[in-house]
């Protein structure tokens, strides 16, 4: 990242959005023995869909969300659409079978308006250099030759027709040959060269979707009354009086782009962030920012805010000076507040995708910006994910202050834990993770934090007592990170993923 004054990194990102600040008072906790037992706010203000898949109910198409990646299989010829080479030339139809060059991931305009993003990034549209009507994967940007509608056939949503700008119809004419030349006047029958089966291959319910999917008349009013309702002080009330005394409150991007977010974003979320604090000072709870979702995207999931899973922050300066800037923002509105006991600077960074010299570079950037308005917040660094040395960010860490390494562990995620049972899920616990946790920790080293646990696993059939001892095996463990640990998260549908739920029902004791 090119040296930039701290003036031009505000400057560029007031240019980018408006935004205000205000600001409390602060005092550290104190005390050598200080761990932090925390809970995540997870899916409050960081849409995360699975964690209230109801946030999602009133979006029309709900199915067709951006990112959602469709497959078209042409019923006249029985084969799937797809972009040759997987973009940069014709889209043809041809393909017996789908995965990535046969996948279309939506960019989506309304509830049946939308752009065609393929594999290597490209958008599908009009061949507007030829005759206008073949159908191609080439423009880089999207624009009016780019935009199509899906019509879906009144009693099967998955038998559709695709209507280009022009006001025709694709259609198949050979398996090398789509064009949009169709009037769209056939009988929606196998023989029809319009008419295409659709799959759904996945797709994403984060931030971006649940705002763009209500769009800008409806999306502020469900957010907002998500944010009062989702979580509320009583919880606040909950955490404090059940042995934790911290939350870790992940945050996205857009909260420091003041009433005016970029599209599909909106606003609200910091007086739900101003409220957070004013709980915890009441409750006597420290709180940790967690900047879960940086411009571009710094991991393909939605918690990142992703529209379609491209992974693009850190790609250019303006993606690092514009997440700087948040940091920045943040840490001026809530250095003085006597709950703030940390910043974590960007949530799961995923290599490659995020190179250690990028990230390095930024977290440099961002430990300066918090410590221009704070020397006693701590600066949480989260290790990256996927192939990377769990140790490459000790050498930056241990030549600051107050600094915090953080990994997050589950037994998931992984066909390692496919097959296990109770009792190797638990040796994992404190043979692994106990190790692994020896491998970072040192006496002249920053502090280690276990930023996300959750007593959830691949085991099927498990009985609560067996719950228990899992959870009972990682606080045990990870009650020696030297800066402490957060479970994921207080409130969740999926009962063992609530924190909430597990007190309430005796699975987890703190």
């Amino acid at each position: 990242m090119a040296a930039l004054q701290y003036s031009q990194i505000v400057t560029f990102f007031l240019l980018f959005c408006f935004f205000i600040s205000v600001s409390h008072g602060r005092v550290p906790p104190a005390g050598a023995d200080f761990r932090v037992k925390a809970v995540n706010l997870g899916g409050w203000l960081v849409t995360e869909g699975w964690i209230k898949p109801s946030l999602f109910d009133g979006i029309p198409n709900k199915d067709f969300l951006d990112g959602t990646g469709l497959q078209f299989k042409s019923v006249a010829v029985g084969k799937y659409l797809a972009a040759e080479t997987g973009g940069g030339t014709i889209v043809v139809a041809n393909r017996t079978s789908a995965s990535g060059w046969e996948t279309f991931k939506l960019w989506r305009i309304n509830e049946t308006t939308f752009n065609f993003r393929v594999f290597n990034k490209q958008f599908v549209g009009l061949d507007k250099a030829g005759n206008g009507i073949n159908i191609v994967a080439v423009a880089s940007t999207p624009g009016i030759w780019e935009t199509f509608q899906i019509v879906r056939k009144s009693d099967d949503v998955n038998r559709v027709r695709i209507q280009a700008s022009n006001g025709f119809f694709l259609q198949v004419k050979t398996e090398e040959l789509v064009t949009a030349d169709f009037q769209g006047n056939g009988t929606w029958a196998d023989d029809d060269p319009s008419v295409f089966l659709i799959t759904s291959a996945g797709g994403y319910q984060g931030e971006f979707q649940v705002t763009n999917g209500y769009g800008p008349v409806k999306a502020p009013l469900v957010m907002g009354e998500h944010w009062r309702t989702f979580i509320v002080e009583d919880d606040f009330k909950f955490v404090a009086g059940n042995g934790l005394n911290a939350v870790r409150i992940p945050v996205g991007w857009w909260i420091a782009c003041g009433p005016n977010p970029p599209k599909p974003f909106v606003a609200g979320a910091l007086r739900a962030l101003d409220n957070a604090f004013f709980w915890a000072r009441k409750y006597g709870l420290n709180v940790i920012i967690d900047l879960h979702a940086a411009p571009g995207s710094q991991n393909p999931w939605e918690h990142s805010g992703t529209r379609d899973g491209s992974q693009e922050w850190g790609l250019t300066e303006d993606s690092i000076n514009q997440t700087v800037a948040v940091i920045d923002f943040l840490t001026a509105r809530y250095a003085k507040s006597p709950s703030l006991l940390a910043v974590e600077l960007l949530n799961e960074p995923l290599s490659p995708g995020v190179s250690l010299d990028t990230l390095s570079k930024y977290y440099k950037a961002g430990y300066d910006a918090v410590r221009r308005h704070s020397s006693t917040a701590y600066v949480i660094l989260s290790n990256r994910l996927g192939p990377a040395d769990s140790t490459e960010l000790i050498p930056f860490a241990s030549g600051v202050t107050r600094s915090v390494i953080d990994v997050h562990y589950y037994n998931l995620f992984s066909d390692v834990y496919s097959n296990l049972t109770v009792q190797q899920n638990i040796d994992i616990i404190q043979t692994n993770r106990t190790a692994q946790l020896a491998r970072i920790t040192s006496a002249n080293g920053p502090l280690v934090f276990v930023g996300e646990w959750v007593a959830e696993w691949e085991v099927s059939g498990a009985a609560k007592e067996d719950y228990q001892r899992f959870a009972a095996a990682q606080l045990q463990v990870y009650g020696r990170a030297t800066f402490g640990w957060a479970y994921w998260t207080l409130k969740n549908v999926v009962n063992h993923w609530s924190l909430e739920w597990m007190i309430k029902n005796g699975y987890i004791k703190l």
